[in-house]
């Protein structure tokens, strides 16, 4: 296919000066893709720092310099491996899409999960204090942004789609229920699934913490876009867990104060979708009127060489 398309352009005298353009715009749709799915600031700072390792390796090649060439090309083989283990999440969205054919979906960016309420976070922080006061056990997931993938859980749980209580929180957490070994999931302002078993974190953490807290470190380090609130059954102990570090020992008005600021920060982490969806408008519509500009000019060589 590439190579008719080739001999195609070649015929109308095109493979110079159109080639190259076409080259470009597909590097800048893939570009952009990366960037929809990635989305998040703190993510985008690493792609950048592999787009500008690619663009030396290209340009210490295109200038002969080949030791420099070789060590910029291995490090960017390194840096891109690297890559795929830490997004490995987007990377599986990405490869889902392109092989179910959802190829429009792709640029469109992730829908993000509307920033708890302060009635949610009153009502989390709520059942935190009465299970750290009775020394109950608890292990309570918050996702940050948009949904996480369920299967990076170890066990996704028993789905409940309940609203957010303090009752229903310290309910699931009594020690008599089928349910209190677990996590709970909570997304907006729905206890989505309850039961949930985390991977647990490989790092060398203290005696002091237990299970929930190695559970609680997994998940953030496996995925940015969550908190983990843990109370120890042992000491009663409140922690807060965010990207595999634990904030500890909380009091639930310090856990409340660290949440409603992790949750109006949404705003600026979704800064970056909406100059996105701004680019890939003017995109579409630039590439629209090349696609109509290339087609009439198409239908008319045909009779001027007539």
């Amino acid at each position: 296919m590439g190579s008719q398309l080739k001999q195609w352009l070649t015929n109308l005298g095109w493979t110079q000066s159109l080639l190259p353009i076409i080259d470009v715009g597909l590097v800048l749709i893939l570009t952009y893709m990366v960037l929809v799915i990635i989305g998040e600031r703190r993510t985008l700072w690493m792609v950048r720092g592999l787009i500008i390792l690619m663009l030396a390796a290209a340009l210490s090649s295109r200038l002969n310099l080949r030791l420099l060439s070789f060590v910029l090309e291995k490090l960017v083989l390194g840096s891109a491996v690297a890559m795929a283990l830490i997004l490995q999440a987007e990377f599986r969205r990405l490869l889902e899409q392109l092989g179910r054919g959802e190829i429009i979906q792709l640029f469109q960016p992730a829908r993000e999960a509307i920033p708890k309420p302060d009635s949610v976070i009153d009502e989390i922080v709520d059942a935190v204090k009465e299970l750290s006061q009775n020394r109950t056990g608890a292990l309570m997931i918050l996702e940050t942004s948009r949904p996480i993938d369920e299967r990076d859980f170890s066990v996704p749980g028993v789905r409940l789609n309940a609203e957010v209580s303090k009752e229903l929180l310290q309910t699931i957490f009594q020690t008599s229920t089928l349910l209190h070994d677990g996590a709970v999931l909570i997304r907006g302002a729905r206890v989505v699934a309850a039961g949930v078993i985390l991977p647990i974190s490989e790092k060398t953490a203290s005696r002091q913490l237990g299970t929930r807290h190695r559970a609680a470190m997994g998940i953030t380090e496996r995925i940015e876009n969550c908190l983990c609130v843990v109370v120890s059954e042992e000491t009663g102990s409140i922690s807060l867990a965010e990207k595999g570090t634990l904030n500890r020992p909380l009091t639930s008005s310090k856990l409340r104060e660290l949440l409603r600021d992790r949750f109006s920060q949404s705003v600026e982490r979704e800064a970056v979708a909406p100059q996105l969806r701004s680019l890939g408008r003017q995109l579409r519509s630039r590439i629209r009127g090349l696609f109509a500009r290339l087609i009439r000019f198409l239908s008319s060589a045909p009779r001027e060489k007539k």
